[in-house]
């Protein structure tokens, strides 16, 4: 517990800013996208950067993909 007291205000309200805002943009977005929004808004919630990286490859790079694999 001694080791959140040493971590300054600051960055605890930047860091809650920044999954605030990257939960919001990843389901808004993937709502639009007919994605997965609940499973992306609180991933996103979780942790900075990797569900928004792993959000653009599943929609701009492996999802594409699949489809055309299909046929679709």
């Amino acid at each position: 517990m001694e080791e959140l007291k040493s971590i300054p205000l600051w960055v605890l309200i930047l860091l809650a800013a920044l999954l605030i805002a990257q939960s919001l943009f990843l389901f808004f977005h993937s709502r639009s996208n007919d994605q997965w929004k609940w499973f992306w808004g609180i991933w996103g919630c979780i942790q900075v950067p990797t569900p928004l990286i792993a959000y653009f490859l599943w929609t701009k790079w492996l999802q594409p993909k699949l489809r055309n694999r299909e046929g679709r």
